[in-house]
């Protein structure tokens, strides 16, 4: 059975599109619904989905909100249901990590099939590997980092130096092996690029950026 969620403030189309659900899918799914922003926020925060609809336009938190929070933790199918048609509007759901954009007024039918076309996808995977050190997430999928529940912009090599530092966390990387896995093999430059990305991380971190450790002699490390 598969565990639904529809953050939707319109009560006539909540109720169509559940009662639709349910009817058409006979017993296959158990559909939870918001009216709000900070309900749904709630829910997607305390609960598992297969699937998530979600409104924009909310009271509270707006549904891109929603979204991204939603993307912290899981990579279930989400797709928006707005009357937000603009192609900047769809362009941005789409950044945000949705699956599917559809514009009101819809048909619930073809919104039923788009839902349980994405339910069936082969290639979907819900449970993400999330690399850890204390409250510094990294989501490889993704090249996200999080550190307390707050986004970090990395650019690419301060990315993959984090990743580096965290796939080997408590154990030191000497300058010359950061350099082999975040530069290439052959980098033609001074292992003090190495140091300048390691200070720009650790800034970027804040708070966060105390884990990783100076090891002297020997290079870096993430506790």
């Amino acid at each position: 059975m598969a565990r639904l969620l529809i953050v939707e403030d319109s009560f006539q189309i909540r109720e169509a599109v559940v009662d639709f659900f349910e009817q058409k899918g006979e017993g296959a799914f158990t559909i939870d619904a918001a009216a709000n922003g900070e309900d749904g926020m709630r829910a997607v925060t305390e609960n598992s989905y297969d699937l998530v609809i979600l409104d924009i336009m909310l009271p509270g938190p707006s549904g891109f909100m929603i979204c991204k929070k939603l993307r912290e933790k899981s990579n279930c199918p989400i797709v928006f249901l707005t009357a937000l048609g603009t192609e900047d509007n769809i362009l941005k759901g789409y950044e945000m990590g949705a699956d599917e954009y559809m514009v009101k007024p819809f048909s619930v039918k073809v919104l039923y099939a788009k839902c349980l076309a994405l339910l069936k996808r082969p290639e979907r995977v819900t449970d993400e590997k999330v690399l850890m050190a204390g409250d510094i997430r990294l989501y490889p999928t993704r090249m996200q980092v999080f550190a307390a529940d707050e986004e970090i912009e990395f650019a690419p090599k301060e990315y993959f130096l984090l990743k580096a530092l965290i796939e080997n966390k408590d154990h030191v990387l000497g300058r010359q092996r950061l350099l082999d896995l975040v530069w290439g093999v052959g980098f033609d430059g001074s292992d003090r690029v190495v140091d300048s990305h390691v200070k720009k991380v650790r800034q970027k971190l804040g708070p966060a950026g105390d884990r990783i450790k100076t090891v002297i002699g020997g290079g870096y490390k993430i506790t």
